[in-house]
């Protein structure tokens, strides 16, 4: 034992497992006395409740819930809530974030001055004011009767915003992933050195073999695109886009793509001018220089300052409880105050949002090692 402890490796192998054994010791204790307390108030424990009926509905949910769903359902409605916010969010701020960046880099004083002006508004004010305002905005805007009409395909109002809807059938879907399936095939056939070929090819079959899919197996009866109509006080078909949601989102994609397009100018910054000037050299045009040089190496230094700006996005989806948006954060939160199962709640809470961020950080790990160049120390 005295000879194990005379090496360095030894003793920090037995300081680190006794720190690790005290840790466990400490939140062991603390979960036994949290027990405690509960059993003496009355609070059952355990995971029993959520078979049980939640006795509220949400306004907004991917899937059909009532309030007479269990807490299981309504934790996962609220879960899809958080992921659909989060996701079309991440799209949304990485292309305004692109055409910012590419503003601000592009040598055009006028663009400039547009693309510093948004950075510098957005980015300073607080995400949640961003936001209120929005929301504000929104449902300030006028009742259905006097709904702005969008070139007769759609209504913007106080109930939110209606956009047409592709009214497709199950055999519909099903033949347009068999597209989708053949685009995916035809691309890693003629990949090879020409990506980008490939990748047109792909996308123009699949355009031609859904179009004609389409119109060979559809119902001639429906038609392909729902309009919305108005009806007295509501409208019916297409699709609606509610207020709360309209306003998360487009608070995070403005604010988001503020940040995204600083990490866009500096990507495109940071690549040396003596590799673009040696590409010059070899005859490339200019075009040549931007698609096959530029952005491949300012895209490999923009990923791990994207993967962060991603994960910062999406734990930010929870600010919708301000604007009453029933996001995961949301349903928790009510389901903490009917039910009092607080602990329980908060492991589901902090473990879901452990899961998505781990895999977002996962995947832009991934992708920033596939783009890594190759061969450097």
């Amino acid at each position: 034992m005295l000879r194990m402890l005379r090496t360095r490796r030894s003793r920090g192998i037995i300081i680190q497992a006794a720190l690790l054994a005290a840790v466990g010791a400490l939140v062991a204790g603390m979960v036994l006395t949290a027990r405690e307390n509960l059993i003496a108030q009355g609070i059952a424990t355990g995971f029993g409740f959520l078979d049980r009926s939640t006795g509220w509905p949400i306004n907004v949910a991917l899937i059909e819930v009532s309030d007479r769903s269990s807490y299981a359902r309504m934790l996962l409605a609220g879960l899809l809530n958080t992921l659909h916010v989060g996701i079309t969010g991440l799209a949304g701020a990485t292309l305004v974030g692109l055409v910012v960046g590419m503003m601000r880099v592009s040598g055009n004083l006028v663009l400039e001055i547009l693309g510093t002006a948004f950075v510098e508004t957005f980015r300073n004010v607080p995400l949640i004011l961003q936001v209120i305002f929005w929301y504000a905005v929104l449902t300030h805007l006028p009742p259905p009767r006097g709904a702005i009409d969008l070139l007769g395909v759609g209504f913007l109002s106080n109930r939110g915003l209606m956009l047409p809807m592709p009214d497709w059938s199950g055999t519909d879907l099903l033949l347009i992933a068999a597209a989708l399936v053949a685009a995916v095939i035809a691309a890693r056939r003629l990949g090879g050195e020409r990506p980008l070929r490939a990748a047109a090819l792909a996308l123009a079959a699949v355009a031609a073999l859904a179009v004609l899919l389409l119109f060979l197996g559809h119902d001639p009866a429906r038609p392909l695109i729902s309009l919305p109509q108005r009806q007295g006080l509501r409208f019916v078909g297409g699709l609606t886009v509610k207020p709360e949601f309209a306003a998360l989102l487009t608070g995070i994609v403005i604010f988001g793509g503020a940040y995204v397009g600083e990490i866009v100018r500096a990507g495109f910054l940071s690549v040396d001018r003596g590799v673009l000037q040696a590409a010059r050299a070899l005859g490339l045009s200019g075009w040549q220089v931007y698609r096959l040089v530029h952005i491949p190496l300012a895209v490999r230094a923009m990923l791990p300052a994207l993967a962060n700006q991603y994960v910062w996005l999406m734990k930010a989806t929870t600010l919708g409880v301000a604007i009453g948006y029933p996001d995961y954060f949301m349903v928790v939160s009510t389901a903490i105050n009917q039910t009092g199962q607080t602990i329980e709640l908060l492991l589901l809470l902090m473990g879901g949002f452990l899961v998505i961020n781990y895999t977002l950080g996962g995947a832009m790990n991934w992708l920033n090692a596939r783009l890594a160049i190759r061969g450097r120390n």
